[in-house]
Parts: structure tokens; sequence; C-alpha cells
């Protein structure tokens, strides 16, 4: 397989690729002809037409009628000209190398997709690689080749892509390979595609708010003690917020989104002095400081120990939501952040046995314990000291006075932050004890901590 880069389509081809047909060339060459604002609808347009009997005669995966929606939006991304703009007309591409891209994409069985995360509010970090992710500062030409401006320009030619103010932020990148395993038109406009025999109204209990692949990077960034390295954290204790993932499909085939605004992000006034009696004023962004420790801290949250978290991941210790409940309490706010946490420490720490005596393997050696008591248990087994145990026990109280209703302060800031750090801590810990010996079972593995734990609480 080799990798083709056609103005903005990255996409993997066959090393047999034959490049577009004279069919294909023909059709383009008619299209490429049409003069500004173009047919009303292109998609009768007899030259349309043919190209659309070329991909459907000239490639397996066309589908059974080839592709319509798919292949216009193809076609803008590739710069067609009677679809741009006067201010754009310089963004057409040659002919011959819009067949070739639009031929690349036809054939190709793999895509590439970048999510593109702004840290909000973040301060200087160190810049770090792991997986298949980057932290760092972008210029404002790296951000316009990630989403590859000119396409943008193409499909959204009044809409303008602000990288020089979005270079001012740090930016979490996640890279994804995807198998392209449905025709381009399904790919295209997915809604024609479903199944509306399903339950449409269904809830995926597990679904995140971002895409998976960066769901999990985030989650990994998560294992790092940013409330300790928080210098205010009755602001926030975390070192960042992600206030949205804007992900960009190198399938010409997939119409991309308009990005989000740099308005979107945290800005402030600052007011300087030059020296010689003149003041000026400039826009940047809000920053949250951390400790001087992060500089040199974080920057252990490379390759090595994302191989360690991802091996992990696979382990019977992670078969329950944890990674769901960590990654929810940093996305959410108020007592939903606490709750979630809480409900982390449970899925990495709880079992059903724990509310059901049917299931309970005999013989029960803590008889009569409650499911709280049991957690807390467990708790000190793992950390090795009652004080954690303690703690959620004080955190489980704050917890359950808002569930059933009971009067109640508000949750101050210590209890907010002691939740966080209560829950990354259990997670790391159980990490850790993946490495340590092959874990079989997730309840004889609990039951061992709670072996240990009980007599200490």
């Amino acid at each position: 397989m080799t990798r083709e880069k056609g103005d903005g389509a990255d996409i993997l081809v066959s090393e047999a690729s034959a490049g577009p047909g004279t069919a294909m060339l023909a059709a383009m060459a008619d299209l490429w002809r049409l003069r500004p604002p173009g047919p009303d609808n292109i998609l009768v347009h007899p030259a349309f037409v043919q190209l659309r009997d070329a991909c459907l005669d000239g490639y397996p995966n066309a589908g059974k009628k080839g592709p319509g929606f798919a292949l216009a939006s193809a076609l803008r991304a590739l710069g067609l000209p009677c679809h741009l703009q006067k201010e754009t007309a310089h963004l057409a591409l040659p002919v011959e190398a819009a067949a070739k891209g639009l031929d690349a994409a036809m054939r190709a069985t793999l895509a590439t997709r970048i999510h593109l995360a702004p840290l909000d509010l973040a301060s200087d970090l160190p810049p770090l690689a792991f997986g298949p992710a980057k932290l760092s500062r972008l210029t404002a030409d790296e951000l316009r080749a990630i989403v590859d401006e000119r396409r943008l320009k193409r499909l959204y030619p009044r809409q303008d892509f602000d990288a020089e103010r979005f270079s001012e932020f740090h930016w979490l990148v996640v890279e994804e390979t995807v198998v392209l395993e449905q025709e381009p038109e399904a790919r295209a406009v997915p809604v024609l595609f479903m199944d509306f025999s399903q339950d449409l109204g269904r809830i995926e209990p597990h679904k995140g708010r971002f895409p998976i692949a960066f769901e999990d990077t985030l989650f990994f960034l998560l294992l790092a003690p940013w409330e300790s390295w928080s210098t205010m954290a009755e602001v926030d204790w975390r070192g960042f917020r992600v206030p949205w993932v804007y992900t960009v499909d190198r399938d010409i085939f997939v119409r991309p989104n308009s990005p989000p605004s740099p308005d979107t992000l945290s800005w402030e006034d600052r007011i300087y002095d030059d020296g010689y009696g003149e003041t000026y004023e400039e826009e940047r962004p809000v920053e949250l400081r951390l400790a001087d420790d992060v500089e040199t801290e974080l920057a252990v949250w490379d390759q090595s120990r994302w191989a360690t978290v991802e091996q992990a991941k696979r382990s019977v210790l992670f078969e329950t939501p944890i990674v769901h409940f960590l990654v929810r309490a940093f996305l959410a706010d108020g007592v939903d952040e606490l709750l979630a946490h809480i409900t982390t420490i449970e899925a990495a720490l709880g079992l059903r046995a724990d509310y059901d005596k049917s299931v309970r393997i005999a013989p029960d050696r803590h008889k009569g314990m409650s499911a709280t008591k049991r957690m807390r248990g467990r708790l000190a087994g793992l950390l090795g000291d009652r004080l954690y145990a303690d703690q959620y026990k004080r955190l489980f109280n704050v917890r359950s006075a808002f569930l059933h209703g009971r009067a109640m302060s508000a949750i101050s800031t210590k209890e907010r932050v002691s939740a966080r750090s209560l829950a990354r801590q259990v997670v790391e810990a159980l990490i850790l004890a993946t490495r340590s010996s092959p874990i079989s079972s997730r309840e004889d593995f609990l039951d061992t901590l709670l072996d240990k734990g009980a007599p200490l609480i």
C-alpha cells in the first residue's frame, strides 16, 4: 500500500492502482469546462451522470447506483471550477490532478481522520507525543495544513479559518486510520442508509461526547495529577478544558463541518506599558497557572507510558466502564463532576455481588459486610491506608445526601478535588496492579483486596 496526497485527500491506495480511466477523464473534463455558477442541479447534468456511470463501471465499491451526493461533495472538495466564487477561483485543481484524486478516493480502503482539540485555559505545557496523539502548540501554517484550508475555502468561501488566533493555544491532535467498509454514498449521506426499523430513540450507555480515539487519548492525559499541579483549584483543578473537537476526515466523499471560531475559547484583554510612556492593549488567551513541576513531571506521559496504559485496559480489571466515567467527570460541571468521579471508583472496585447475595461465591469471607464497607475495604487494600477508605466514606455521604434529597451544604473545593484525586489514584493503582502479575479473575482480585483492607477499617 502507498499513501497518496492529492490536495487534501490523504488516502491509502493499492500499489495496483492504474489511475483514472478515459471515461472518468472525459466526464471530468466536460464538468471542468462548465462556467460559474454551474447548473441548477448538477446531479442531473449529462457530464455528471457520465462521471457517475464511470465510477459505477470502474470501481467495485461504487454501490448499486454509483455515488451521487458523495460525488458532488468530492468534486467540490477537488475544486470544481463552476462551484467556486470569483475570490476562490484560484483554488480549482487542474482536471488531471482532480481526476487522480477522485480515482484514489474511489479505490481507497483506508482513510485518515484527525481529531483536533484546543486546550482552552492551558498555560505552558511541554510538547508530548504518544500513541496516535501529539500535544503541542501549532503554528498558523501547521493548523492550516491539518484542517486543509484550501478544501475548506472551496466549501465555505465566506468563512475564514483564523489560524493566527488559534495558534496562540496548545492543541491535542489525535490521528486514526479507519477502514472504509461502506460505499461512498453511505459515507457521504449516512441517513439515507439508516435502518429505520431499529429503535432510533435508544441510548447507547457508554457512548462518549467525542470520538472514541480522542476520548482514549484524553483518558491517558487525565491520569496525570492535574489537581496537584493546579495553583487555583478554587477556580478549576483541571490544567485545561476541551470545549470541542474538530474532526478532519481525509475521505473526500465526506463533507467537512465548518470549523468553530476562536471566539469559542477564553480570551482576556491585557494592557502593556511599552517603556516609553505609551500603553497598548492586546488580546491574549486566559491561562490557569500550574506549578513549575508540570514541565518535568508531565514529560513522562510518553510512548512507554501509553503502551503500559493500553495494555492495562485490556485486562479484566478494566472490563467495567472506568474509562467512560473518568472522562465524563472531566467533561462534566458542578455536582455531575463529583458524581462521575465517585462512580469511577465504584466501576473500578465494585461488584454485583456487593448488592446481590445470590451471585456471591461461597464461602463468603466477609458475610454481613455492607456494600459501602466492602468498597472501603477494597480502597484501603488497594492504596494501603485507611485514610483513603475514610475519604471515600465522606464523599459517598455527600453523594447520598444529594441523590436522596437530604439537606446538604455546598460541596467544597476540598471535597471536589478530593473526589478527583481519589478516582485518579484508584485507576492508577489498577494499572500498576496489571503489571505486577497476571490477573485471571476480577472477582478474585477484588476479594483479595478486601481480605487485605478489611482489617484496616
